[in-house]
């Protein structure tokens, strides 16, 4: 396993690839059984699959879930939906190594330690939207209401979903989310010195020289979504994935 990781992000949505931009557009972009086929085939460190309808329907696309791992032959973390011990187990049983929590994080924090003691915090992930406000102050966004959440601080809840049972923990940049206009690097900079376990960032990226300056920022893990699906200007489907010689320029010390 690479010390730094760049994982594609692929979001789901009745059933087929999109891609949103700042969490409101989306584009339909294909098949998410191809694109992870074509992922895993490049060897990517890890796959982050996001049903963002699976909350809202409360129903999980199991059958679908079973087909996507059917062709990833590397790690892979899904969130989507996820409510319930059963739930989880299910969809770790079909394949998944990891599974991202958000909503019954918010609702329940009990959740998480059920979910550590019976997975192991290192396959408990907690996904947490970050917006700035009009006063220009980091705050949790929840996307399915369009609204902040009202948590003072945001530092405290981490910490104490860590201490629950929280392995690791996703930071989508709402702003910056399908953007193309490079990652937040305050916001690396920040959050990286306030948690301490895995973090992975996402949201902006559009190069590998802006993946390598987000490691330099201090992240040690990258996810992309349009930087990996799309190509050129006119933004082509073209699902890619960075060579072995540019992961491990991006890992030289």
């Amino acid at each position: 396993m690479l010390l730094k990781r760049i994982i594609p992000c692929l979001l789901i949505k009745d059933g087929g690839l999109i891609k949103t931009t700042k969490f409101k557009e989306s584009t339909y972009v294909g098949d998410p059984i191809n694109a992870v086929k074509i992922l895993s085939e490049k060897e990517s460190d890890e796959i982050l699959i996001l049903d963002i309808e699976a909350t809202k329907k409360k129903k999980i696309n199991y059958e679908l879930l079973s087909n996507i791992f059917g062709e990833c032959f590397v790690p892979i973390t899904y969130g989507g939906g996820i409510s319930t011990l059963d739930q989880a187990k299910k969809i770790i049983n079909l394949g998944a190594e990891k599974i991202c929590i958000q909503q019954e994080a918010f609702k329940n924090k009990n959740f998480i330690s059920e979910l550590s003691k019976k997975f192991g915090s290192q396959s408990v992930v907690l996904s947490i939207d970050i917006k700035k406000n009009i006063f220009g102050k980091y705050k949790f966004w929840n996307y399915l209401n369009n609204e902040y959440y009202k948590i003072d601080n945001i530092y405290k809840f981490i910490a104490e979903s860590i201490e629950l049972g929280i392995g690791e923990i996703l930071i989508n940049d709402v702003d910056r989310d399908g953007t193309l206009k490079g990652s937040n690097k305050e916001l690396i900079k920040e959050f990286g010195k306030n948690i301490n376990i895995p973090t992975i960032f996402c949201g902006g990226i559009n190069s590998i020289s802006d993946i390598k300056s987000s490691f330099d920022a201090g992240a040690k893990a990258i996810s992309a979504g349009s930087f990996f699906v799309f190509y050129g200007p006119k933004k082509a489907v073209l699902i890619s994935y960075p060579s072995e010689e540019i992961k491990e320029i991006l890992n030289e010390k």
